[in-house]
């Protein structure tokens, strides 16, 4: 537990409370009643509110809308599965700028809806809230479908022989065993859309604002660091309280679970209304997540001859030091780093947390869980000015990018590890260290062969979220090597239709870099089943 524990010290905890300090101490001493000020302000309290409920709504249509894709991607078996299923996280990465100016083509003026009905949704909360469904689509698909697949279907079968309805069966044996990855998933959804920015920014304009929002409006626009270091106090005891209650609650439920070979329990949809089900599935995907998708494609194919693609390879002096194609080399490399450290200490956060009982521990599984819930703009920032002198100057350093892109993939490390690992039998340990098994070898042929598949979604996620990072790095990435979101935003902050097409063009490929690694991750085989 120590190294996690240094980690989240050294590069969380530490850049969070220098730009605190600077924002509130000043004159000599601590200045603690601009807190009060602040947080009394009505404009203050309407953007508390706002981010509040619009989380909860979002994170509740995102799991109504998730989860029957969960089930047909845990239990059914059909052609394309595992393109599809890399096809629903690639939403997930892209920057949120791009997809809130996707979704103002949909649904803005002159948009798809205005088009066809008439109908406009931009600058209204639905837009908002059914982008955050697009993004967070496949965090409940993944994190939920991840153990549903591993789940002992007999146990059910078992319930109904007994004279269970088959609504009643699910809800008594499986939901309950479902329980902790379910609220796993909300956790991360709602951290998520209660510290959203981009999206909000470009389709709530003028009227809807997060406390994200209004952090970098007053870090960057007004310089009013003051401001923001209250709305950044706000926010993490906000989030602080939420994970403490789910830490408290969750881990109440978590027990043994009868798990399965992933992919022995999938099969063929059987029966008229299972097949609807797979075809209602396929439905929403198309329409929530493909069609936006696709408006990217389209739009950066709308110069002739691959003209936004030509130009990607030039440096006009203006926007980069170099020519905007490196920035795909640039991610995959910063993201190859911040996924091998997200593995690292999340594994071994997990680890501890299975091991461990007791109230200190339900804390640092919250502490895991803050960098979700913590201004990405504030830790960025917070980079620049906690480490720029030794021992710990790495301003200049290429590790800066992958250590903040980290900061986020650990705690989908641990969410997706945690559940399956909570769920191994502890007899299994016990008797294979009663038989002489070595702790790395009870480790390595009980624990392993059944989180295997969590460990590889793991990190898949931290991947993902790695190549789509840009709140923390756009502060910190260097303007000779931008990654993929840096440079699609430095574009689309340019006027004129080369730079809009170039951001499409970055776009598309940030896309289809995310679809194949996600593929190839899909590909990967462990046993005979063809699953992980």
């Amino acid at each position: 537990m120590a190294g996690p524990v240094a980690f989240f010290a050294v590069f969380f905890a530490y850049p969070v409370a220098a730009i605190v300090s600077r924002g509130l101490h000043g004159d000599g001493g601590w200045q603690l009643g601009r807190i009060w000020d602040v947080a009394t302000r009505s404009d203050i309290r309407h953007v508390l509110w706002f981010t509040t409920w619009q989380a909860l709504a979002s994170t509740a249509l995102t799991l109504l809308v998730a989860l029957p894709g969960a089930y047909v991607f845990a239990r059914f078996d059909f052609r394309g599965k595992q393109v599809l299923r890399a096809v629903v996280t690639v939403p997930f990465v892209l920057p949120t700028v791009v997809v809130g100016t996707a979704f103002l083509a949909l649904v803005g003026q002159g948009g798809l809806l205005d088009e066809l009905w008439g109908v406009r949704l931009d600058t209204t909360v639905w837009a908002i809230l059914l982008a955050h469904v697009f993004f967070n689509y496949a965090v409940v698909v993944r994190t939920v479908g991840g153990l549903w697949s591993q789940l002992d279907p007999r146990q059910e079968e078992a319930a109904r022989m007994l004279g269970a309805s088959r609504l009643a069966a699910w809800r008594r044996v499986t939901l309950p065993a479902l329980g902790p990855a379910v609220a796993a998933a909300a956790l991360m959804v709602f951290l998520f859309t209660f510290t959203s920015f981009g999206v909000v920014q470009i389709l709530g304009g003028p009227t809807f604002s997060t406390l994200e929002v209004e952090i970098y409006r007053q870090t960057s626009e007004i310089f009013d660091l003051t401001t923001a270091a209250v709305l950044t106090i706000v926010q993490f005891t906000a989030v602080g309280a939420i994970l403490a209650v789910h830490a408290a609650t969750v881990r109440r439920r978590e027990t043994a679970l009868r798990l399965v070979a992933p992919g022995t329990t999938a099969h063929r949809p059987r029966g008229a209304a299972q097949r609807a089900l797979l075809a209602g599935v396929l439905v929403s995907i198309a329409v929530l997540l493909v069609l936006p998708l696709a408006v990217l494609v389209q739009r950066s194919f709308d110069a002739p001859g691959l003209g936004y693609y030509r130009a990607l390879a030039d440096d006009d002096g203006g926007v980069f030091l170099v020519a905007p194609i490196e920035a795909v080399g640039n991610s995959l490399e910063y993201a190859l780093a911040a996924t091998a450290i997200a593995v690292l200490i999340g594994g071994l956060a997990a680890a501890a947390l299975t091991r461990r009982a007791g109230r200190l521990m339900r804390g640092f599984d919250a502490l895991l869980m803050l960098p979700l819930g913590v201004s990405a703009v504030t830790v960025g920032f917070g980079f620049l000015i906690a480490l720029d002198e030794p021992p710990l100057d790495l301003r200049a350093s290429w590790i800066l990018v992958p250590l903040a892109q980290a900061l986020v993939g650990v705690p989908f490390v641990v969410r997706t590890m945690l559940p399956v690992l909570r769920a191994v039998d502890g007899r299994l340990r016990e008797a294979a260290a009663v038989l002489g098994a070595s702790p790395w070898r009870v480790w390595r042929e009980v624990d392993l062969p059944m989180v295997r598949r969590a460990l590889l979604i793991a990190a898949g996620f931290a991947f993902a979220v790695s190549l789509g990072e840009f709140g923390a790095t756009v502060f910190i990435a260097r303007p000779d090597n931008p990654t993929l979101p840096v440079a699609v935003a430095r574009l689309l902050g340019r006027a004129g239709d080369l730079n809009y097409g170039q951001a499409m063009a970055l776009s598309t490929i940030l896309m289809v870099v995310c679809a194949v690694a996600l593929l190839l991750l899909e590909r990967v085989r462990t046993d005979r089943t063809g699953e992980f």
